[in-house]
């Protein structure tokens, strides 16, 4: 062997086109690579440029691969490394991988982009998908979920006709104030079985009472008249929507993070079964009361009658809290006072 050869690692080497293999001696002399059979004869050799030497994965061991097709491979990782190292060819994947530090910062980083992905981006596509949802997808959701939800837990309503005849006509002189209209809205009576005294509205301005919540209010029609004016800001504002494509978001995050979570995020999407778990956020609590608020007083009814059902939650149930019985109705107290400020500024404002 030449002075100026410089062994590298031992392993075997296969010539191409066979299975046939041999012991092997991989050195390098004067720029280029040769493999050595036991006796020093040379097998095959190449320009380091030419000759393909596998990226380092584990344990598992390096192939270095001539041009003639023949292969040299070796289990003797750290030796392929030291000599790439001396080459300036460095396998930056498997330093960081072996560095632990570092890998905790990419930990870290991976973190904080996930975090500003569903602080940031989440809600901006969540805008842009409001934006461009055609009106026939909204109709589909609220459609699949109340076949859903009447399938699951509500029962028919068991209200008198007359009773039902009475919050259907202040129903109607609130929605025909509002931006849809009349015909932009449906109401519904169901028992609530087990989410007991509860309203909410669906994307495509179908609204659901249920009979507790009726009976919870006792004869104060106006109050729960109130309450559906406040389900009708919550359409008109694009309430719901922004919530399923959240809902929608934050499963694709998942999936992007820990891979295929099966059948969810088309149940959100199709079924709109999760819904009602969804909690809106305190500012569109607030803009849904206001707008409350605004169509009773346009409609001449009471606008403060929002406000007696946050007294209502306190005196029979002694919500006094931050919390109420409806999940997406947080902060009985302080929304009792925002309700009852706002309708005095609107009272000022018309004198």
């Amino acid at each position: 062997m030449a002075s100026s050869s410089v062994e590298i690692a031992c392993g075997e080497w296969h010539p191409a086109g066979s299975s046939r293999s041999e012991p092997a001696l991989l050195v390098e002399e004067g720029g280029r690579l040769k493999a050595l059979d036991g006796v020093g004869a040379e097998l095959t050799s190449g320009p380091l440029a030419a000759v393909a030497i596998s990226d380092r994965v584990g344990a598992v061991p390096r192939r270095v691969e001539f041009a003639d097709g023949s292969l040299f491979d070796t289990p003797d990782n750290e030796a392929i490394d030291r000599f790439l190292r001396l080459k300036g060819r460095v396998n930056h994947v498997h330093e960081w991988e072996r560095f632990r530090p570092r890998l905790i910062a990419v930990v870290v980083a991976t973190v904080l982009c996930i975090v500003a992905i569903y602080r940031y981006a989440v809600p901006a596509l969540v805008e842009i998908a409001v934006l461009v949802t055609p009106p026939i997808v909204p109709e589909l959701m609220s459609a699949g979920t109340m076949e859903t939800m009447d399938k699951t837990l509500f029962a028919p309503t068991q209200l008198a006709v007359e009773r039902q005849g009475r919050i259907r006509e202040g129903f109607s002189a609130i929605a025909v104030q509002s931006g849809r209209g009349e015909a932009g809205y449906t109401l519904h009576f169901r028992q609530g079985g087990v989410i007991g005294p509860n309203a909410f509205a669906l994307p495509d301005g179908t609204l659901v009472v249920t009979d507790e919540l009726v009976e919870l209010a006792g004869d104060d029609t106006e109050m729960i008249v109130g309450v559906l004016a406040h389900e009708i800001g919550h359409v008109e504002l694009e309430h719901s929507l922004r919530q399923i494509y959240r809902a929608a978001g934050v499963a694709g995050l998942i999936m992007m993070i820990g891979g295929d979570i099966g059948s969810g995020a088309e149940d959100v999407l199709v079924q709109g079964a999760g819904l009602l778990s969804l909690s809106y956020s305190r500012g569109a609590e607030s803009a849904a009361d206001r707008h409350s608020v605004e169509l009773m007083e346009k409609a001449g009814r009471d606008p403060t009658a929002i406000a007696r059902f946050f007294d209502l939650l306190e005196e029979k149930l002694g919500d006094h809290g931050d919390t109420s019985i409806l999940s997406t109705h947080p902060g009985t107290p302080e929304r009792r006072k925002a309700i009852l400020d706002y309708a005095a500024e609107l009272r000022a404002k018309a004198q």
